[in-house]
């Protein structure tokens, strides 16, 4: 950390997608930074595709947050053929995601997996993903638009929103001090098969998961399907990061 910032952990987080890092369009990411800096950390963008500042990087960062993405997880990763609404894929966000992952869940450094973040770091440890709810999913009960993708053509556009269950004792349920809340929703694509030593902390209304957590006392690592960087005025998204920067600080102390 810099002398400047000495109780401020440093936040890594990966471009959203390589054009977006190319054109320096920044709008949907300073969210990230925007929510991070709030909660009292120092965000800090990781490249996409220069390996070099990645391996100077990443190291040094005391915490990550692994953002949405217009992108899809490249299916290959979880051994699936492509579905024909599974949209572009960007070989460089998924090797920039797993390279964190790999290097953050050894060290036992502090997760927050955003959306597409929540999607690969499922993947990283062996899961797999719906790629597309409304087909692939259109019996299930109680359906819930979660992205535009659900919707009729003449509907609203825009993230929508529903309502959340969480389980109890999870860490989504102890920062929200209940048994749910009404999150936003912008995505096709979900988690299916889980990964190795994650559990189901959030689901929707119709059974599509909605949160996993790493079920280990010893690290914090967290994934939300919806968007808390988007609606960072409500109280359980303010929560949520400054729960995030708290185990940052926290993984600082350990570190020094």
């Amino acid at each position: 950390m810099s002398p400047e910032t000495p109780n401020r952990p440093r936040v890594g987080i990966p471009w959203r997608t390589s054009e977006e890092e190319a054109q320096s369009n920044r709008p949907k990411i300073a969210d990230y930074e925007d929510a991070v800096r709030k909660a009292g950390g120092e965000p800090v963008l990781i490249p996409l595709n220069d390996r070099e500042e990645q391996r100077h990087l990443i190291p040094d960062m005391d915490a990550f947050v692994l953002p949405g993405s217009p992108a899809d997880v490249d299916p290959s990763r979880y051994g699936a053929a492509k579905h024909e609404r599974t949209k572009r894929v960007d070989p460089a966000r998924d090797t920039t995601d797993i390279e964190i992952l790999k290097h953050a869940l050894s060290k036992h450094k502090p997760v927050l997996a955003i959306c597409y973040g929540c999607q690969i770091l499922n993947v990283h440890k062996g899961g797999t993903l719906i790629q597309d709810i409304p087909s692939e999913r259109a019996a299930r009960p109680n359906p819930t638009p979660h992205g535009q993708t659900d919707l009729e053509a003449h509907a609203k556009k825009g993230d929508q929103s529903h309502h959340a269950r969480f389980v109890a004792g999870s860490r989504l349920a102890g920062l929200s001090g209940g048994t749910g809340d009404e999150v936003n929703s912008s995505h096709h694509q979900a988690v299916d098969q889980l990964g190795e030593g994650l559990r189901v902390t959030a689901e929707a209304e119709d059974g599509i998961v909605e949160g996993v957590e790493l079920d280990s006392p010893s690290d914090w690592v967290l994934g939300v399907q919806w968007h808390p960087e988007r609606i960072a005025e409500r109280e359980l998204s303010k929560r949520l990061f400054s729960d995030f920067v708290a185990a940052a600080r926290g993984a600082v102390v350990q570190k020094s």
